[in-house]
């Protein structure tokens, strides 16, 4: 399988040699990335990649030819070979057929799923595998991990698998968008322009070097001109859904947020999951922690403040629309009772969703918090930061 690999990064342009292909191989005979896709990743561009400006080529060649290579018997692959124990766990997953999905039915609302959750909690007396009822792995219980159900309450499981949990009962960790990002793509700082154009009331003086060796030169002496600062003054508040589904968007919400944070002098920003509620934080390390209150947001910045969140809006409708519905804690108020009180006082809000257009209608929650934003909702796209940025200049 290592084979069609070499020859369709060769295909895509990038410019491995059959030395460095060998290097790749010696390096898997010597155990270094053994049943571990991720190290085999990091292995294998390492050996194979020797310019950065190729990362992208060698990752779409990458999940081209490993697509799925977890669910693949390690046997089938290297040959026979002990199993670590946490494959076999895997390899015991429960996978269903979409015929077999769809006889999945929900338990009829959150306030059900938590009521029953309770009860489970209590009746449960030790560990269990399989079945439709008790807290466990595999099978189609709406309470556990490694099985499948559409409104489930996922208990210890790493990561997501299908993104359909109504409730996260497990700690996890996000990483902190790189506003350092070099520009990848020229459609998003063309789509940016357009943010220049807007009003630069107390914009800083610059040099202009070009205007100053020109008019030294015509007039004998040092004659320095200035210009307004490129840089815009208006001020601009920014709200970036991270984790979770927006794991499959960082790259351009990255690009996003460094081009913003370079054009913009008056820029701050909030991180949130999913939903907003009484708590936004700008460290997703120290989240738990140090968290500045949605209440409190709203006393500090004034209503002049054009806003701007970014996420894809996919979550449980209840995380919108019930006390208690965030996916990771228990919530006083509803989000979109948030939501309200943020776009009431800021009134240049809008929404930006990395999510194609054409697949908003499949999901519940995006209609909702369209909804909540008064249409006021654009894909992440050329077309569609024009049309945001139009809308936030008015």
């Amino acid at each position: 399988m290592f084979i069609p690999f070499f020859l369709e990064l060769k295909a895509a342009k990038v410019p491995v040699t059959l030395r460095e292909f060998l290097s790749l191989i010696e390096g898997m005979e010597a155990g270094i990335a053994t049943f571990d896709v991720e190290a085999f990743y990091f292995l294998a561009r390492t050996a194979l990649v020797k310019d950065e400006r190729h990362i992208d080529r060698f990752d779409r060649v990458f999940r081209h030819c490993f697509a799925g290579l977890e669910a693949v018997s390690p046997s089938e692959v290297f040959g026979e070979a002990t199993i670590p124990e946490e494959w076999l766990k895997k390899l015991a997953e429960k996978y269903l057929t979409e015929d077999e999905k769809k006889l999945v039915e929900a338990l009829g609302g959150f306030d059900k799923l938590m009521e029953t959750l309770r009860q489970r909690l209590a009746e449960q007396t030790g560990r269990h595998q399989g079945g439709s009822k008790w807290i466990g792995t595999a099978g189609t219980s709406p309470f556990g991990a490694y099985g499948y159900n559409p409104e489930g309450v996922r208990i210890g499981q790493e990561d997501s698998r299908h993104r359909r949990a109504a409730k996260v009962w497990d700690r996890r960790e996000f990483r902190d968008y790189d506003d350092t990002v070099e520009l990848g793509t020229r459609n998003i700082k063309v789509a940016l322009k357009r943010l220049r154009r807007w009003v630069r009331e107390g914009a800083a003086e610059e040099l202009d070097l070009s205007g100053t060796i020109r008019s030294t030169a015509e007039h004998g002496y040092l004659d320095v001109v200035t210009r307004p600062e490129r840089r815009n003054a208006v001020k601009l508040l920014m709200f970036f859904d991270v984790g979770g589904s927006m794991d499959d968007h960082i790259r351009i919400v990255e690009e996003l947020f460094s081009a913003v944070r370079s054009e913009f002098r008056h820029m701050d920003y909030f991180y949130f999951h999913n939903c907003i509620y009484e708590g936004l934080w700008k460290d997703n390390r120290r989240r738990r922690v140090d968290v500045t209150r949605t209440a409190e947001l709203l006393r500090t910045f004034g209503g002049d403040y054009r806003v701007i969140f970014v996420g894809d809006a996919s979550m449980s409708p209840y995380e919108i629309s019930h006390p208690g519905g965030s996916v990771e804690h228990w919530n006083d108020e509803a989000g979109a009772l948030w939501l309200t009180r943020i776009t009431a006082h800021f009134p240049r809000s809008i929404w930006l969703n990395p999510v194609p257009e054409d697949h908003w209608r499949h999901t519940q929650s995006i209609g909702m918090i369209r909804t909540l934003f008064g249409g006021r909702m654009f894909p992440l796209t050329l077309a569609g930061l024009q049309a945001a940025t139009k809308e936030l200049s008015r």
